[in-house]
């Protein structure tokens, strides 16, 4: 028995070329289906990190405010040289990529503009439109 069983497996060489064509095509289609769906997954990733960067530069204005309410206009760097002065939020952050930003406080609203998570919330607000954090917090859901 195992003399034959044997002998079957040294006649056995291999897979024929319309097998391993079957094989490309099944894995070509899959990979056609799976392509565009990982791309809209990475842009979906982008997008949700840039609203968790505003969220988190507003989280920094916030602590600012406490450690200074008499400022309430931020910025990545802070700017003493034009009126009304701007703080700076680079001692707060760690680790921004978008830093032409203004966050504004007012009558306890949180805002942002010149940040990228703008057109996320609403593709139809330009870069330098005002996002209130309200806004980014339902996005972010």
């Amino acid at each position: 028995m195992v003399m034959k069983l044997r002998k079957m497996l040294k006649n056995e060489r291999g897979l024929t070329l319309v097998e391993l064509l079957a094989v490309i095509v099944i894995l070509g289609i899959i990979a056609a289906i799976a392509v565009p769906s990982i791309g809209g997954i990475i842009d979906k990733t982008k997008e949700d990190a840039k609203v968790a960067e505003a969220i988190q530069i507003i989280n920094a204005a916030k602590l600012a405010h406490a450690s200074d309410s008499e400022i309430t206009q931020w910025k990545h760097d802070a700017d003493n040289s034009v009126t009304p002065a701007y703080g700076g939020l680079k001692e707060y952050l760690s680790n921004v990529d978008d830093v032409d930003y203004i966050v504004k406080y007012s009558n306890g609203i949180y805002t942002i503009s010149g940040h990228d998570s703008a057109k996320v919330v609403n593709a139809s607000y330009k870069n330098k439109k005002a996002v209130p954090e309200s806004e980014l917090l339902e996005v972010a859901k």
